[in-house]
């Protein structure tokens, strides 16, 4: 299976920091060809901006541990697209998401990610998302484990 990562956990599995990194420390340690993970670049640069803004990382620091994540073959890596785009915008509305939110998703739903992993309160209330015939479903891994 291959699951989507919100920002929030990117930066709770990177940084010792944040309490979080306890249960998703080993996130990217786990990974194999039955158990991958999805990323895009609205994750990636919420990430970098986590990091680097408010855990007060050094940019150079940020940039390298995310590069690192774009090498890992278990990590898949979607580009932005004009169809993501307009789903986004169509998730906006429908679901009364922000901008960054609704591309996540609409990255992860356009390309059949089932699932997605977030901290997120607002998106765990929605549990799941439907455009056309494809569902995208959210589970807070820190509290799975």
């Amino acid at each position: 299976m291959i699951v989507g990562l919100d920002a929030n956990i990117i930066c709770y599995a990177l940084d010792e920091n944040y309490p979080e990194n306890e249960k998703l420390g080993n996130l990217f340690l786990n990974l194999s060809p039955e158990n991958k993970i999805a990323l895009n670049p609205t994750t990636l640069h919420e990430a970098y901006h986590v990091l680097v803004y408010s855990q007060k990382w050094f940019p150079e620091d940020a940039a390298k541990e995310l590069k690192l994540l774009l090498k890992n073959e278990y990590i898949e890596f979607f580009s932005q697209t004009r169809k993501n785009c307009i789903i986004a915008l169509y998730l906006s509305v429908q679901y009364k998401l922000g901008g960054r939110d609704a591309l996540i998703m609409a990255n992860f739903i356009a390309n059949k990610i089932p699932l997605m992993y977030t901290h997120d309160k607002e998106l765990l209330k929605i549990q799941k998302i439907t455009w056309k015939n494809s569902n995208l479903t959210f589970k807070d891994p820190i509290a799975q484990k």
